[in-house]
């Protein structure tokens, strides 16, 4: 999976802003939903923050307090770093950092890729770095299931297939041990645990 974000740096954003491939896909609703995410999230108290796979930043640097970003990808943090003013290549599962570093993790569209044991894990190293967790992901709809192997095509051409899980609101704050429900929409959810 990094490297198909590796090679999805450059066209990350176009998820969030529907440009490029993204122009064309019918998704009613999908930039007043990315707002109203953005607000729920600029809503949140200021805390310092590690935001584990952060990308690009896109949504890091909405996150109030001081934000460190993680990520496995040079790519995508050559273009964080233009977003965020403190930025760090490593592993997500196991970041560089001590126990209690920070007073948040967060992360989005990580968690959702994560299978069972990587989900544990990332959970037992995120409370270990701060007491509260954040998880923004995929909201489960209709149109699709709650997980699968999916495939994701480049501006490239090429093809990569990712592991993909969709949440619930209540089957999200479940998982993560209880929390505050931030964002439930058609699109995304978002979990303060």
């Amino acid at each position: 999976m990094q490297e198909y974000y590796e090679q999805r740096a450059p066209e990350y954003d176009d998820w969030w802003t529907g440009a490029g491939l993204f122009a064309a896909r019918d998704r009613p609703g999908w930039q007043a939903e990315v707002a109203e995410l953005i607000a729920a999230l600029e809503a949140l108290p200021p805390a310092r923050t590690l935001d584990i796979a952060c990308g690009t930043a896109f949504l890091a640097c909405r996150l109030p307090g001081e934000v460190t970003g993680l990520d496995a990808s040079a790519g995508m943090l050559a273009i964080a770093r233009e977003r965020l003013p403190h930025v760090v290549e490593g592993d997500a599962l196991e970041p560089p950092f001590v126990d209690g570093a920070f007073e948040r993790v967060s992360t989005g569209h990580f968690y959702g890729h994560l299978r069972e044991p990587e989900r544990i894990r990332f959970v037992e190293r995120a409370r270990r770095l701060a007491p509260e967790l954040l998880v923004i992901d995929s909201a489960r709809r209709d149109d699709v299931p709650a997980e699968r192997m999916d495939q994701r095509v480049l501006n490239d051409g090429s093809r990569h297939e990712v592991f993909k899980r969709w949440f619930a609101p209540a089957q999200l704050a479940d998982e993560l041990g209880g929390g505050e429900i931030v964002h439930a929409g058609h699109w995304f959810v978002a979990v303060r645990a």
